[in-house]
């Protein structure tokens, strides 16, 4: 996963860079602020919404928008796994025809991006239907075998209006398949990152920090120590970072000195400020505090990162930045608070979920482990006390 901000004006990741040897002509302080704030709104948004519709697909009743756990062995392994991909897809870009290789990436995520797409904007073009819309249910099921040894492989429910939604999709899938154009790779970009921060859940604060520490060697790693990420950025042409032209004043939209953002810095940190988020709404105060604490901290480190690479003329691992910040501001706020045991006693898994049925009565406690098992047998003695009273309730 491409991780790394870079800057066109050095031409060391530039996107779109000229190939018959001329030099492209300076950028103006106005096309350059304007490319950056750019990236970083478009960061922000994935992160903050995402975020917000992390809770309400934990607590949702449609199976097939039930998340992504990612556990501690999970995050441990991330780091090695995405460096084996990284690798492999910079000895094929090497050995094989980049052409040919772009193309079946762009069929591929094709396909992803419509569908990522459609999945995003759903809830917002549920607004815009009539009341008297003819909805119509489906359902999609692929099961294995027979019997009692039937097993689910496919299990999707939609209906019209999601059909509608992924035909909209389609017309930006057609027009990314056949223009490339930047807009078309940002809309597929930040569904993706969407979908990313929404669907995969941290199963708590440790799992997290074992996962922004073993990207932040790795991005390290890669951007420093090698030349394969950038080249891996340069050559790969799919969605899988947001690019904004630096020169869009001067040419419109037909602009093509990109500075861009790789969707690992946005979704990485995202699902770990999204769990800061669900562990905010555990703790019932009403009140966002780590959530905003750490939304802030990556502004922070993000706005950091366009600094630094804009002094040196150099990619940067945005990690390197966010990672300190996203951790380090909300452990300090739960350090001044008396609340550090509580945000790593938190476990996400704990939250009531629609696919397993045995959590229903489970109880939202924060606090220590002991207190979690004198609240569960209240719990469990309750029901068996009432059950006698009231049968119907079984």
């Amino acid at each position: 996963m491409d991780s790394a901000v870079s800057d066109p004006h050095n031409g060391s990741a530039e996107a779109g860079g000229p190939t018959n040897g001329t030099t492209r002509p300076p950028s103006t302080p106005e096309g350059i602020a304007l490319a950056y704030g750019s990236l970083l709104l478009m960061a922000l948004l994935p992160i903050f919404f995402g975020a917000l519709r992390s809770v309400r697909c934990a607590r949702g009743k449609n199976a097939s928008d039930m998340p992504e756990t990612i556990t501690s062995r999970d995050a441990a392994r991330f780091p090695i796994i995405a460096s084996c991909t990284l690798l492999g897809l910079y000895l094929f870009f090497k050995i094989f025809s980049q052409e040919y290789i772009n193309l079946l990436l762009s069929m591929y995520f094709f396909v992803l991006g419509i569908l990522a797409l459609s999945h995003t904007i759903s809830p917002l073009m549920n607004k815009f239907f009539p009341a008297n819309f003819p909805n119509r249910q489906y359902q999609l099921l692929f099961t294995q075998g027979s019997g009692e040894n039937k097993e689910e492989i496919i299990n999707y429910e939609f209906d019209t209006k999601d059909l509608v939604c992924l035909g909209l999709s389609s017309i930006v899938g057609v027009w990314y398949l056949l223009r490339k154009h930047w807009i078309a790779n940002n809309l597929f970009g930040l569904a993706f990152s969407l979908n990313g921060v929404e669907l995969l859940h941290l199963n708590n604060v440790s799992t997290g920090c074992i996962l922004l520490g073993g990207l932040f060697i790795y991005d390290i790693f890669w951007v420093f120590g090698t030349n394969v990420m950038v080249t891996v950025a340069k050559s790969f042409e799919a969605p899988i970072k947001l690019v904004f032209p630096q020169d869009l004043l001067e040419k419109g939209l037909e602009a093509d000195n990109f500075a861009m953002l790789g969707l690992g810095d946005i979704v990485i940190p995202g699902i770990f400020i999204a769990l800061l988020l669900r562990f905010d709404i555990s703790l019932k105060k009403n009140t966002h505090t780590y959530f905003y604490t750490s939304f802030a901290a990556y502004i922070f480190g993000l706005g950091l990162t366009i600094f630094i690479m804009h002094i040196f003329k150099h990619a940067q691992p945005a990690l390197l930045y966010l990672v300190p910040a996203c951790i380090g501001f909300p452990v300090l706020v739960a350090l001044a608070k008396g609340e550090v045991t509580e945000m790593f006693s938190y476990e996400s898994s704990a939250e009531i979920l629609p696919h397993t049925p045995r959590l229903t009565h489970f109880p939202t406690v924060s606090g220590s482990p002991a207190s979690l098992a004198d609240s569960m047998q209240q719990k469990l003695a309750g029901p068996r006390r009432r059950r006698p009273q009231n049968p119907s309730a079984m």
